[in-house]
């Protein structure tokens, strides 16, 4: 059929026709007006969730949502016209008893699959997808990628990510939002920010407001502000949004943008801002990613901006936060980091963040854009990470998850001061001990293993070798080699890695081993590594394996829990 992209309003009857290509009951109807010549349709809504049909072999065309002639949102979608290879939705439960507006410029025949319920398809299947990461956060649906705004609020954590809600591709982005009391328990929220007028919500950061530096909080309420980039037709620009009911429900600010960056130094790359407040100086200060680098802006209030300085060297998603050195709160450092987790040690005066050491790495693999909480209670003290796992799950209508929540500190080593990162204490609850050995032989070892895990779903490995050549050893699942300590050439998984002890013969690891990723910590957290989980081979379980003898010295297996 043609395609329609003009606006006709004529009304229908449900009819047998549409109850044709309904999946579930006759309760489940599209209370709705629009014909096969219509590009819009018309719906009261009555019930939570618009279930949105998506064929991957569907075109992708452009949907407005509008209430009272004002547009709420757009979005690109593949709607399907014939069955459906997954459904997404969208929570209308804000708009009860109200008549919303879909405009769309795709064949108007995908309309007719559109209907409302109280559950989305698939809801009573939720988390229990054949890939769906065990103790990893995921998205329940769509696409997932930086994590955004992470602030510590009331006793809870809040997380929120770069979202598509409609698709299980890049695009569409939304801030999405999930909320837990023990950073390893996340209940998912309806979509936090979504595309308007000006464009797509690109990544940024959130604080709590607690002076009422802003003016825009109220009497015992103060405002959560996220700071987040919008990508325009012509540029990115920066905008701000503000909540008062911890993160539930949002205004944006009605003089946005509050810094217009569009076009700075002739890129379009100037976005993501990472907000913070600077104690010693009582200002605010936004880390903002521009061109070739990181620029710093402070602020007295958050509303208006001026520039300070730039360091050049890093590629999106600014951090600059400070740590005490060996735990030691009088001898501190400032980090600056950027997408790739690379990352500079220096020192910071308010306005200026001055380099002190090139540029050095604490993980590698499928890690990008980390962020860290602000406002941590000072008597918790720690400085908390969320990164983003690039990672797809095949045949699953999700893409993406985030990593381990870790904890980072600088720690002096041979080579000088570094950062290492460890999964914070609150994931030990996740793990039960099934074995706990020492001093076995890498045969007796595997019989060990074979015996208790002659398949593997999920599971936490920690241990150390000892290697009796200076060659490559390590461990292997399902057929891939996921942990590979090259001593010759002193590489884990292909990436440089110098022990402390220049020559020892020992490996310590931690591996944390999920339904589709894997992350390992190696040596109390001086190097860590993420990478996908594949199962290359017919040969199922996991062992340990060396092209010559090893030495299991310390072997504990865990059960892990699930977080859904």
């Amino acid at each position: 059929m043609k395609k329609q992209t003009h606006i006709i309003k004529l009304k229908f009857c449900i009819s047998i026709f549409l109850l044709h290509f309904l999946p579930f009951s006759f309760n489940n109807v599209v209370a709705g007006e629009h014909t096969k010549e219509s590009g819009e349709l018309t719906i009261k809504i009555e019930k939570r969730y618009l279930n949105l049909p998506i064929s991957e072999t569907s075109q992708s065309d452009k949907m407005t949502l509008s209430l009272d002639g004002k547009m709420l949102t757009w979005f690109k979608i593949k709607l399907a016209k014939e069955e459906p290879n997954y459904w997404m939705h969208y929570d209308v439960s804000n708009f009860l008893g109200k008549t919303i507006t879909l405009s769309y410029e795709g064949d108007v025949e995908s309309l007719n699959k559109i209907y409302q319920d109280d559950k989305f398809v698939g809801q009573d299947k939720i988390y229990q997808e054949e890939f769906r990461p065990q103790f990893h956060f995921s998205t329940m649906r769509g696409w997932i990628n930086d994590p955004n705004g992470l602030v510590y609020y009331d006793g809870e954590y809040h997380l929120f990510y770069q979202h598509n809600p409609y698709d299980v591709d890049w695009g569409n982005l939304n801030w999405g939002h999930a909320v837990s009391r023990d950073l390893v328990n996340w209940e998912e929220l309806p979509t936090a920010l979504q595309i308007d007028e000006l464009g797509e919500m690109y990544s940024g950061s959130a604080v709590v407001d607690y002076d009422n530096t802003s003016g825009l909080g109220k009497k015992d309420k103060p405002a959560m502000l996220a700071f987040y980039t919008v990508q325009c037709s012509d540029g990115q620009t920066q905008c701000m949004a503000y909540s008062l009911d911890k993160g539930r429900t949002w205004t944006k600010y009605k003089n946005n943008p509050i810094l217009d960056t569009k076009m700075k130094g002739g890129t379009w790359h100037n976005r993501d801002p990472k907000v913070f407040w600077y104690e010693a100086d009582k200002h605010w200060v936004m880390v903002l990613h521009e061109k070739d680098g990181h620029s710093i802006y402070t602020s007295d209030n958050m509303l208006n901006w001026e520039y300070q300085s730039h360091t050049s060297g890093f590629w999106e998603c600014p951090e600059l936060f400070e740590l005490p050195i060996d735990g030691n709160k009088d001898n501190t450092k400032w980090v600056m980091s950027g997408a790739s987790g690379t990352y500079m040690i220096g020192s910071f005066d308010g306005k200026t963040f001055t380099p002190e050491t090139g540029k050095h790495y604490y993980a590698s693999g499928y890690l990008y854009a980390p962020q860290t909480f602000n406002n941590i209670p000072a008597e918790d003290g720690r400085r908390i990470q969320v990164s983003w796992a690039s990672i797809r799950h095949e045949n699953m209508p999700f893409t993406g998850h985030m990593l381990l929540p870790v904890e980072l500190s600088l720690r002096t080593t041979k080579d000088g001061v570094r950062m290492v990162c460890i999964p914070v204490n609150e994931t030990k609850e996740l793990f039960t001990p099934l074995l706990n050995e020492q001093l076995l032989t890498m045969q007796e070892a595997n019989e060990k293993l074979n015996i208790l895990l002659p398949s593997v779903d999920c599971l936490r490995v920690k241990g150390k070798i000892r290697l009796s050549h200076p060659t490559n050893a390590g461990m292997i699942l399902d057929g891939q080699k996921i942990l590979d300590y090259d001593m010759n050439f002193n590489r884990i998984n292909g990436t440089f890695y110098s022990p402390q002890n220049f020559t020892s013969m020992e490996l310590d690891f931690d591996l944390y081993i999920d339904r589709t990723s894997i992350e390992g910590f190696i040596d109390d957290g001086l190097y860590s590594f993420i990478i996908e989980r594949k199962g290359e081979g017919a040969e199922k379980g996991i062992s340990f394996w060396g092209l010559q003898d090893l030495t299991v010295e310390e072997l504990t297996v865990y059960s892990v829990k699930s977080i859904w």
